[in-house]
This record gives C-alpha cells, sequence and structure tokens, in this order.
C-alpha cells in the first residue's frame, strides 16, 4: 500500500485511498469492466492524462486495480479492478447515498448544513 497517514481508526488511510476527485469514477468504470489507457480518458471527460495516470498508478501501489501488459506490437495495456478493490463497492455506494441525502436535504433547507 502507498504511503498513507496511520490515524488508528483507518478512516484517514480510507479518505487517502479513495481519496482525489477521480479515483471513484476511474474504480466506477473498471468495475464496469476491463479498459484500456484511451478508453478511460475519454469515458472521463476534463481529467489530464498526467492525472490519469497518478491516479492509476496510485490506485495500482495500493491493490485496487490491476495493470497487465500484453506483449503485442504496439503494446497493449488493460487495467481492471482487484477483487480487493471491489470491497471498496459498499463503502462508496454508502458515500453516495449519503451525499445524495446531504444535497437533498440543503436543496429543502440552504441553512440547515
Amino acid at each position: 500500500m502507498g504511503p498513507h497517514r496511520n490515524d488508528g481508526c483507518g478512516w484517514s488511510t480510507a479518505l487517502a485511498v479513495i481519496g482525489g476527485k477521480w479515483k471513484t469514477d476511474i474504480l466506477w468504470e473498471l468495475h464496469l469492466g476491463r479498459r484500456r489507457f484511451g478508453e478511460l480518458k475519454r469515458l472521463l471527460p476534463g481529467i489530464s492524462e498526467r492525472i490519469l495516470t497518478l491516479q492509476l498508478r496510485e490506485m495500482e501501489a495500493d491493490g485496487l486495480i490491476h495493470r497487465e501488459v500484453f506483449a503485442e506490437v504496439p503494446p497493449r495495456v488493460e487495467y481492471s479492478v482487484t477483487a480487493f478493490g471491489l470491497t471498496l463497492n459498499d463503502v462508496v455506494t454508502a458515500m453516495s447515498h449519503w451525499g445524495k441525502a446531504y444535497e437533498a436535504r440543503r436543496a429543502a433547507t440552504p441553512s440547515a448544513a
């Protein structure tokens, strides 16, 4: 795993692993199926090649995704979610539900947040 701060309860580590603007989007796309770099770039409008590369490297180092290089000419690289990465589905889904409830609450009563 990457160098994440140990907070004793795991919260900071979990946020560091899934944090960042694009990691959950990348994880979702890979959850749907294997993807090549160019496919991910097209599926994630607004992400730069540099950021996509950095996010993929971090996620691979954290064991969330697998990078497979095929010995072809030209070389082909595919990314897929690992079994360990799949364990984040429940966490990310719960956070998504909470975020939607929070947005609805704010829309209903802007001063309630």
